[in-house]
């Protein structure tokens, strides 16, 4: 490793991927993002010729990773490079991997255009049946005079008092007249007119995650999903946590706009490609978006250094509903845009989208609601009483912080067994059908190679190590393995489960006691904030849990357990709720009642602050613990066999010397 760095000085971190090394001026930035592992394309040999291989400069200061990073970091064009721009043109701040050469810490953006695979965001739309209370009319009218467009509507079809967006410039004949009423005591207001009978409605749903945005076009008059896409969320350059993007924003004078800028081009370019194959995003009369408090914030354009810190201020609750184009959203002239309410200072508009679609409410049973993230939201109750808190998990259940972690893509780990005598990992790699131990493995892997591990993968790794032996319930590795199994390594004055080793040119992929300790506060953290509206409920466990989110879809649910993510409860009543802060979303576009609904479950919801709440503190420790330090765990005894817990030292009271 010494030679290694000395050969390699300069830091160098790839986003969106999170994957990181080291680099320096002898090797160029494409033959280290292959070396490390990430999905940057090229198809000329690096003659800068394709140009598919272009990236960008974060610049500033990233404190978690303690780089600096800067354009300045990287060598000056080349003149192959300056051919290619005069040719064929670079957008500004962008360079050619094949050319640049690291010569200082960099921060590099990949691009999605600029990826062989595609990131995969993992929040589909769910096939679920959604009652549609139309907030959009399409009404047929004879328009003669195009001035008298508030008369036709009295004349035709009752509508005695109308408001006409400053967009619509209603053309004479026959035409279509699209009204939109957000809630029942609104007066109508047109926001197209169009030649001819037209009534076919679109809308948008869009989950704005602090990690990934998933947009989805939906038929107005139907709920149905038409097109889906989603993107890594382009802020992820500015810190992959929501307490990094406020620290930006308050260290960068404009950083908060940058971000605004940033997220509205990335809903911009979702809203064209959903819609490319059903008339555009001209034809988008509707946008419903969720997330939570930062990203509600930054995509409204509120000043959100406030939810930095003690009383995490919000700048309204309140739903927002006004013209999309007051957001920059290049939809239809007249398009409206409607932002679900916030619960609290951290629980977001998507966890109100996300109660909206589970309803707890409506249930005698006790449900836990957890949405998986950089920032868990977790809602507790039933139809007698709701609660709600947020707890900072923090990127490494995402990947990112973990040494050998990435985001979902193909050639991530996402599955891991170890075998209990032999400690022998087997594991599932996205984008190959078998497991690694099966028959085909090693040629299918050749498409997509062994780039790290992903969420779920490291979720199961951990527990995996626990239930073998290779680390105790506090997360420590037991150290007598690094003289026996060839799976566990000494490094110095610490240790390391080795997944696959570094072979044929393929970067190595371990857990660390580092990256183990890294999980233990994300879980510790998320368990702490359950447990903190389980006494306030005055319960012992929820009757049912749900995962929700992108990870949630695609945690399972016994490994959530062992690891202590969540609390015991019976397995069976354990599940997916799937991407429900989308479909809350898409509830939202298509009914008047949903949002009103909303909007008064928001006000009742009972909001509990982990972080001036001095128990979170005390069910944190414990949580620490795999599964968890003194909680009863029957259910999961039952499913699965548990390695002895440790004995508690007891405590003993001194007396004093006289």
């Amino acid at each position: 490793m010494t030679g290694k760095t000395a050969k390699y000085p300069c830091r160098v971190l790839f986003m969106p991927s999170g994957l990181r090394g080291t680099s320096g001026p002898e090797e160029t930035l494409l033959g280290a993002a292959r070396r490390l592992g990430v999905d940057l394309d090229s198809a000329c040999g690096g003659r800068a010729i394709c140009g598919r291989c272009q990236i960008a400069v974060q610049e500033g200061r990233a404190e978690k990773e303690g780089i600096t990073s800067a354009a300045g970091h990287l060598s000056p064009p080349t003149e192959a490079e300056k051919k290619y721009a005069d040719l064929r043109g670079l957008r500004q701040g962008r360079r050619l991997a094949c050319q640049a050469r690291v010569m200082g810490d960099v921060i590099i953006d990949v691009p999605p255009e600029s990826q062989l695979h595609e990131q995969l965001v993992r929040k589909e739309a769910d096939s679920r049946d959604i009652a549609v209370d139309p907030l959009i009319r399409a009404l047929p009218l004879r328009l003669d005079d195009p001035a008298e467009l508030a008369a036709a509507l009295a004349e035709e079809w009752a509508i005695t008092e109308v408001e006409i967006d400053e967009s619509v410039t209603p053309p004479a004949g026959e035409v279509t007249a699209i009204l939109h009423q957000p809630h029942i005591d609104a007066t109508p207001r047109v926001i197209d007119v169009r030649p001819g009978f037209d009534e076919k409605l679109l809308g948008l749903a869009v989950d704005v995650g602090s990690t990934t945005i998933a947009a989805h076009l939906v038929d107005l008059h139907t709920g149905d999903v038409l097109a889906a896409a989603g993107r890594m969320n382009p802020q992820i350059r500015f810190g992959e946590d929501l307490m990094s993007r406020v620290s930006y924003a308050m260290m960068h004078e404009n950083g908060a706009q940058e971000m605004t800028r940033a997220v509205r081009e990335a809903i911009n370019e979702l809203a064209a490609e959903v819609s490319r194959d059903h008339g555009g995003p001209g034809r988008i009369l509707d946008v419903v978006l969720v997330g939570n408090p930062v990203m509600h914030h930054l995509l409204l354009g509120y000043d959100p250094i406030p939810l930095g810190q003690a009383p995490f201020t919000l700048h309204t609750d309140q739903a927002v509903e006004q013209p999309a184009r007051n957001i920059d959203l290049d939809l239809a002239p007249g398009a409206r845009s409607y932002v679900l309410p916030v619960i609290a200072g951290h629980v977001g508009a998507d966890a109100a989208a996300v109660v909206l679609a589970e309803a707890p409410h409506e249930r005698d049973a006790v449900s836990l609601i957890v949405d998986v993230g950089t920032n868990a939201e977790i809602v507790l109750g039933n139809r007698a009483r709701l609660l709600a808190c947020s707890s900072p998990t923090g990127p490494a259940l995402e990947g990112a912080q973990i040494s050998s972690g990435q985001r979902a893509a193909p050639g991530a780990i996402e599955r891991v067994r170890i075998d209990r005598a032999t400690l022998k990992p087997r594991f599932k790699v996205i984008g190959v059908d078998v497991w690694s131990d099966a028959e085909g493995f090693a040629e299918q892997v050749k498409k997509t190679g062994i780039t790290g591990i992903c969420g779920s993968g490291i979720i199961e790794v951990v527990a995996e190590m626990y239930l073998a032996g290779v680390i105790d319930e506090d997360g420590r590795f037991n150290t007598a393995l690094a003289d026996t199994s060839p799976y566990v390594e000494a490094r110095g004055r610490s240790f390391a489960y080795i997944l696959r080793p570094q072979t044929d040119g393929q970067k190595e992929v371990s857990i660390t006691q580092e990256d183990v300790r890294a999980v233990q506060l994300a879980k510790a953290a998320l368990y702490a904030g359950a447990r903190l509206l389980m006494d306030e409920m005055g319960i012992d466990a929820p009757d049912r849990i749900r995962l929700a989110g992108a990870f949630g879809n695609h945690i399972d649910p016994l490994y959530a357990m062992v690891l202590g993510l969540i609390p015991d409860c019976d397995l069976n009543r354990v599940s997916s709720a799937g991407n429900a802060a989308g479909t809350g979303a898409r509830m939202a576009l298509v009914s008047m009642e949903a949002r009103r609904e909303i909007e008064r479950l928001a006000r009742e919801i009972v909001k509990i602050e982990t972080a001036t709440e001095p128990r979170f503190q005390e069910h944190f420790v414990a949580a620490m613990a795999l599964p968890h330090k003194s909680a009863p765990m029957p259910h999961l005894a039952a499913a699965i066999d548990l390695p002895p817990r440790k004995p508690q030292a007891r405590r003993t009271r001194r007396t004093r010397r006289r």
